[in-house]
This record gives structure tokens, sequence and C-alpha cells, in this order.
């Protein structure tokens, strides 16, 4: 239980942070916080029982995980047969010793995965990427809250990635992956403070006998319990990832769609060698050598990649929708609104108002009741104010693929926004498409003396942890200190931006956007500069040129009937 309870600590570090006084002199205006009603709509925070969610039992899937003609099942080993995995097993890395005793190239493979190493140098920018480096615009690090971060962590252990042993594969964590009773969950290496210890008071011991003889290929229900929960839970990262895909309709994805294909993340996201297609890192922006046939091996994970080139049916429309693929990604169209299903997405975080206490406590507001009916909490002293919504329109932008990312010692002027993760390509770029994002807004803290992004130190029973202090000047300063990183000494707030590109929530092709909704002047693509648009743009002298050859075409018609009737007269004659 002692175990069990320190997960739950984990879970709570990672989501924000918060800093209590001495608001920077030119932070932006500070945020208002909505009123307290005394008498219900505010609870002491006893616990961040929102992270309970990545440790609750998962509806469990029986989605497709490999395309083939075969019905029935197809595996050839009943794992729960093998006397390696009868056990007793203490611990998770008995139960990874024991797999990797079979699968004797499995961590050798897994251990140049980005899942396992938290760490990736793009291809193109050579920027060095990973959840061991990057800052985002919710929790904003792992680095230095391992302990809370690691609880998705494809590895048992991590307390801190700098003296972490990555060439133990028996740290592996093969169950996250591959266990299919949906009641695995990791527990925290390090221990949170009081705000953290209730977290996974209650819960059962995990059976690892019986976990470890389900092993399986991956489900939705694997990868969904982190990449569902990214940010701090249900949705709040991603907008078109949430708990609705453990088990979806055919209208909120039309590929996952249990009453659809209902297909497993890995028919997409193909993978060869413990290395799966597709990266938000170093995305695809077009994929010109889409094979158009399913299942086949490929490293890329792109709707071209099933559907091929000219994915319309050859009529006069066909035709037409099949003229726009190389400059509208697939998405743009049949993606209308994301975030659907009734689970909402967060697109607004104020950490200028975390912090505050009520009655000696921190609290938590609850003041957003989503589709489903579950309430989001707008206010919570640990992380500031949020706001949320549900079915929204994606933003549109030219995306190449690549993705310029501000890192932390990346030095920016303050006297306008930062945008976080700054998607690339132009109207003029030629492998630049247009793509829908979701784009979420934040204020959050900054070095106001070398104009960098902070790190900051959340999680940990230790003085310095905001989420046990609610002190922003003792969390940045060890969160930076931990890492030797320049620190000036005074933080301020500042508004940021990032880009998280829409992929699934596929709808139905009946449910994609009719041509108005962006031919029109107040269309969706509105805003997207750098190219004429019919319907959407007016120049007066195309305009101009267009009316004359209509004009001549109507001419030429009429000149021809005309003479027509009048040759066919004289012949009367």
């Amino acid at each position: 239980m002692d175990l069990v309870r320190r997960s739950g600590g984990i879970i709570c570090v990672c989501l924000c942070l918060l800093v209590p006084a001495a608001w920077a002199t030119n932070a932006p205006e500070e945020a208002s916080l909505p009123p307290i009603d005394a008498e219900s709509h505010y609870q002491a925070e006893l616990g961040i029982s929102e992270y309970k969610e990545t440790a609750s039992e998962r509806p469990v899937d029986k989605s497709v995980t490999r395309l083939s003609e075969r019905k029935g099942p197809v595996s050839t080993t009943d794992h729960s047969k093998l006397k390696e995995l009868q056990g007793p097993f203490a611990s998770g890395p008995e139960v990874t010793k024991a797999c990797l005793s079979c699968h004797n190239e499995a961590g050798h493979q897994f251990a140049k995965n980005k899942h396992w190493t938290w760490h990736y140098e793009h291809p193109v920018t050579g920027q060095q990427l990973g959840k061991g480096v990057l800052i985002n615009n919710f929790c904003t690090n792992a680095r230095g809250n391992e302990g809370m971060c690691a609880q998705c962590h494809a590895g048992y252990g991590m307390a801190d990635i700098k003296t972490y042993d990555f060439n133990d594969h028996n740290n592996m964590d093969c169950l996250i992956c591959h266990e299919s009773t949906g009641t695995y969950y990791k527990t925290p290496p390090t221990q949170g403070n009081k705000a953290c210890s209730v977290m996974f008071e209650g819960k059962p011991a995990i059976d690892l006998n019986r976990v470890a003889q389900s092993v399986t290929l991956p489900g939705r229900n694997n990868c969904g319990a982190c990449h569902f929960y990214g940010g701090g839970g249900d949705n709040v990262k991603h907008g078109d990832l949430s708990s609705v895909l453990f088990k979806p309709s055919r209208d909120i994805d039309v590929h996952m769609g249990e009453d659809g294909e209902n297909f497993s993340c890995i028919i997409c996201h193909v993978g060869e060698g413990h290395e799966w297609s597709g990266s938000r890192y170093n995305m695809v922006g077009k994929d010109t050598k889409g094979t158009g046939k399913p299942g086949m091996p490929r490293d890329t994970a792109t709707c071209e990649s099933c559907h091929g080139h000219d994915p319309h049916p050859a009529s006069l429309t066909g035709i037409k929708l099949n003229d726009h693929t190389d400059r509208v990604a697939c998405e743009s169209c049949h993606i209308p609104t994301y975030a659907r299903g009734g689970v909402a997405t967060k697109t607004d975080w104020d950490w200028r108002t975390a912090g505050r206490l009520k009655d000696g406590e921190g609290f938590k507001l609850e003041g957003y009741t989503q589709g489903d009916g579950k309430h989001r909490h707008t206010y919570k002293s640990i992380k500031g104010t949020f706001e949320y919504g549900e079915n929204l329109q994606p933003s549109y932008a030219w995306f190449n693929g690549v993705v310029d990312y501000t890192t932390i010692d990346t030095k920016f002027d303050d006297s306008k926004p930062v945008i976080i993760n700054q998607p690339l390509g132009s109207a003029d770029d030629p492998n630049a498409r247009i793509w829908p994002f979701k784009k979420m807004h934040t204020v959050q803290p900054y070095d106001k003396g070398n104009k960098t992004l902070v790190y900051m130190h959340l999680w940990g029973n230790d003085p310095d942890a905001f989420w046990g202090n609610y002190n922003f000047e003792r969390a940045i300063n060890r969160g930076m200190a931990d890492d030797n990183i320049p620190y000036s000494g005074e933080y301020g707030f500042i508004e940021t931006y990032s880009y998280w590109p829409i992929n699934h929530m596929v709808a139905p092709k009946e449910k994609a956007l009719g041509c108005a909704e962006c031919h029109s002047r107040q269309g969706r693509l509105k805003d997207l500069e750098g190219f004429y648009m019919p319907g959407r743009d007016r120049s007066v002298w195309l305009d101009r040129i267009g009316i004359f050859a209509m004009l001549a075409a109507l001419a030429g018609i009429l000149l021809h009937a005309l003479l027509r009737l009048t040759f066919r007269a004289k012949r009367k004659h």
C-alpha cells in the first residue's frame, strides 16, 4: 500500500505549478478568480482527484490489432500457460525479467524507443527534444518531476532522469503496453506532499500474476491509459484523445468505433521491432509515399498509408476533392470538430491565480459540467484557473511537418506572447498543407531577467515543491538549480500558445466538411494568408477577367445560334 500511496503522490506532482505572492512588476494584469460560495461551491484540496483516473480500472476493448482475412484468434501462444509467467511475482521488474527470458531481443529494441529514452533529436532542426527536455504550457516540465510523470514512463523506478539506469532492461515496463485486464497501473517511485498522499488510498493491490498472464498485443485501453490523460487529466492536452476512445462509436471515430472498424491504435501506428510509425516530434506534412495498402509495414501513420493519394471516387465531385489533397490535409475536412463525445478539453490555463488558500488549505472549484455530466475543476490552488471546451472547431495553419520548439534555453522577446511549438510551413512551401490544430492558451511563469521559460519543481515531499508550499520563487529556483540552468532570480508571467495537431476523432464521410465551410468570406480559412481561394477572396481584375470570359462565351454562343438560324432560313428559301 505504501507503494500505491507513493504512486498517487507522483501523479499529483506532474500536474502543475503555482506561485503565491510576489507577482512580477510588469507581469500580465492579475487574473480574477471566480467568487467562492462558502456554502457549496468549493472543497479543500485534500488530493488531486482527477489524476486518480489514470490508475482507475479501464474499459477493456476487444479491438482489431492486426488486419487479416482470417477470423478468430491468430496468436500461437497462450501466455497464461507459460511456466515463466506462473509467478509468484513481487514486483514489476520480476515480470519483465520473465518476459525477456523468451523475448530476448525485445529489450534491445525498446532501449532505442523514445517512450523509454524520453529523448529525441530532430533530424531536420537538430533540436534536442523529448519529455526529458521539453517545456509545455500545461504542467510545464516533466524534468525535475520524474516521480510524478514517470507514472506513464515505460520504466520502473525513475526518480531522476540524470541518474536513471537506462541500460537495465529489467526496468522496462512490458505490462503497461501489453496487459489486457485493465487493472494495471504504475505507482510513483518517489513520494509527493500531503496534497497528493491520498490519491491511491483504498485501491486494491495489483495482481501481478494475473496481469502477467494476460499479455497480448496492445489494445486501445493500453495506449489510452497514458495518452488519453496527457497534461494531467482526461483529454486535457490533445483535444482529440480522450477516454471516449476506450469504447467509441463510429460517429466519434470511424476507424476506432466499436460499431465500425473497431481498430486498435497499432493498426495505423504500425510497429516493427518495438518502434511505432507516427511521431508528433517529426510529422509527415505531406505523404508522397503512401501505399494505399492497409496493414503494410511502414514508418508513417498517415491517411495516405491506407487510402492512397486519390481517396475519393472517380465522379465529378470526387475528382475535384482529389484535386485538394496536395494542399489540404485529410484531417482538415474529415475532423470537423474535436473534443467530441462528452469529454471536454482544456483550452485556457492561468497560473497567476495559483497558490491561493482558504482556511490555510488549498482548495478547488467545480465550474464546468461537460457533456457526459461530469464536473471539471475551473480552479485549483495547485494549478490556477482553467477554461474548457467541447465540439470545438480547429484552428488551421500551413504545416510541412516540422515544428520549431521553444526550449529551456531559447531566449525570446517578452513584449509579445511566446509560441512554444510553432508549426512551420507556408502557402509557398510545396511540402506544406493546411492542417487542423488545437490552440492552447496559457499564462505561465518565465525568467524575467534572462527571457526564457523556467523549469518548476512541483512534485516532491520537500520544502521546495510547489504542490506543498505554493511558493513559485522556491519552486523555480529549485527547478533551475537541479539542472544547472541560469536563472536571474526574477520571475514574471507571460502568455504562451501551443499547437496540437488534430489527427483522431475522424468522422464518417457523410459528416465531412462541405465546400462552403471554407469557400466563403467568413469560412474556416478566412484568416489563413498567402493564397487565393475562390469564394473567400476577391480580386477586382480577376473578377473582371472572369466576367469578361463569361460574357465572351455567351456572346459566342448567341452568335453561333444566330448564324445557324440565318443559314437555315436561307436554305428553306
